[in-house]
């Protein structure tokens, strides 16, 4: 009897054992991803963090360390090339053998295009159209049709984040003797700073609309089942759980921003709208443009002509980026100066991560009210 138990157990270890060495070696590139897939892991594995949240992912050069885990992936998670065009060929020469999943193209993500101009005049329709889209996903109905989000998904195609055509767009440039108007024209409608990024086309801080962490979730359950089918329902039980989360904390969100009044604030960087949006408060304008580079002294002009004309009361700046550009373009005023931190610098990476990053936006805009 006693080496019937022996063997048994021995049997439910070895069976163990297989099952963990089964499970994808997986690797995110920011720590909102990060989160939302070790929620849909929980209780399986956990997945390796490429860009530490105190870093931008705009422009970051990957350690050794982090270089490996690529290597070794099975599956990466990633926003996508808008949000991280230094890391597509990293993908490419790194992690070839790895599924590469792309959130921001996958089914059922809503987007919204860049906005235009330090105080967003030339992008106020967007407000329009994802209120409309706000209204089809009733979360008292916890109604997610994600059927009617892949229509809107194929309405949006990336073809105007074509890099390769950027830099063709800039070698016809080169070749036309560096016409100096047209160049400084291309400069202040791109806002570049230097940057090789096009504003044309989609605003790559999706995560930062919960509804879209929402239709990920189902979408890395079903890409970790078919690649673990041992584990495939717990990834799925895992994903639902933390979807019903993010439907609770969304109606909590709501009640706070409907609180806050006509709050009038300036972000650092053009990467809120998904959240501002969803919860109807919109910022007055960003000191800089969605990619964080260094702002034209046209664009510095016109935002603290912002601040006097609406008496904006709250300016915030990133813990990502140095913020004294925001102590001398405000210097000598009483406009308040906050954090507000899109990826959650002081936020421990893991499945917490992510409801806490969402939660503290909001409560940076309540302390700008009170």
């Amino acid at each position: 009897m006693l080496l019937k138990k022996i063997a048994l157990s021995v049997s439910i270890l070895t069976l163990s054992t297989a099952t963990l060495a089964d499970v994808p070696k997986v690797v995110t590139d920011i720590a909102p991803v990060h989160s939302l897939v070790a929620q849909v892991m929980r209780g399986i594995g956990e997945p390796a963090l490429l860009i530490k949240p105190e870093n931008s992912p705009h422009e970051y050069n990957l350690r050794p360390s982090e270089a490996r885990a690529l290597s070794k992936a099975d599956i990466v998670f990633w926003i996508g090339e808008d949000l991280t065009p230094w890391l597509d060929k990293s993908l490419d020469s790194l992690a070839g053998s790895a599924e590469i999943v792309s959130l921001m193209d996958s089914s059922g993500t809503q987007l919204l295009s860049f906005r235009e101009g330090a105080t967003f005049e030339a992008h106020d329709h967007n407000h329009d159209d994802h209120e409309h889209k706000h209204d089809e996903h009733d979360h008292d109905d916890h109604d997610h049709d994600h059927d009617a989000h892949e229509h809107e998904h194929d309405e949006h195609e990336h073809d105007d984040h074509d890099h390769d055509a950027h830099e063709h767009e800039h070698d016809e440039h080169d070749e036309h003797d560096h016409d100096h108007d047209a160049h400084e024209h291309e400069h202040d409608e791109h806002d570049h700073g230097g940057h090789a990024h096009s504003h044309d086309g989609d605003d790559p801080h999706v995560w930062l609309d919960p509804v879209n962490a929402q239709a990920w979730l189902q979408h890395i359950a079903t890409t970790l089942a078919e690649q673990d089918p041992a584990n495939a329902e717990r990834y799925r039980r895992n994903a639902e759980q933390a979807s019903n989360e993010l439907d609770r904390l969304i109606t909590e969100l709501q009640a706070e921003a409907d609180a806050l009044g006509d709050v009038k604030f300036i972000v650092f960087h053009d990467a809120y709208q998904y959240f501002e949006t969803r919860f109807d408060v919109l910022a007055s304008g960003a000191l800089s443009v969605s990619d964080a580079s260094d702002p034209s002294p046209a664009r510095v002009a016109e935002i603290r002509q912002t601040v006097n004309d609406l008496n904006v009361s709250c300016i915030f700046t990133e813990p990502q980026f140095n913020p004294n550009l925001v102590k001398t373009v405000f210097d000598g005023t009483d406009v308040y100066t906050g954090i507000m931190d899109p990826l959650g610098v002081d936020i421990e990476p893991g499945v917490n991560q992510y409801q806490t990053l969402i939660l503290r936006l909001m409560q940076s805009l309540s302390n700008c009210a009170s």
